[in-house]
């Protein structure tokens, strides 16, 4: 049995499958994976701080963007740490992200070391 459970939200099924990857490569980790951000907001809002352990989503998609799963998350009460990536980084998207309680907002390409140390430093918080 997996020690952490980790959602991995991505409209691109490439980038998706590679980050998936790379975090059931490295960690002791259950990975859930959505490619469609609507799945992906009805799956988080059946979550609670102890059946997950990050989230892990593009910013940029088609129905709810990341932001808008972020919110939804906090609204509901779910604390869990939140990581950004997108290939589209702005100065007001990042600081809104951090606003609203994102961990961290990661540009694509991302960088297997600094993913695995990002959430390696989430997951022992």
């Amino acid at each position: 049995m997996s020690t952490f459970t980790i959602a991995v939200i991505d409209d691109d099924e490439v980038s998706l499958e590679l980050i998936a990857h790379i975090i059931g490569s490295e960690l002791d980790a259950q990975v859930i994976s959505f490619t469609r951000s609507a799945f992906a907001r009805e799956f988080l809002m059946h979550q609670t701080d102890t059946s997950l352990d990050i989230i892990v989503s593009d910013m940029v998609m088609p129905e709810y963007d990341g932001l808008s799963l972020l919110r939804a998350c906090r609204e509901k009460g779910l604390s869990v740490p939140f990581i950004f990536m997108t290939a589209y980084a702005t100065r007001q998207t990042e600081i809104l992200a951090k606003q609203l309680g994102a961990v961290a907002y990661l540009v694509k390409p991302i960088r297997r070391g600094k993913l695995i140390s990002l959430l390696k430093q989430q997951l022992t918080k």
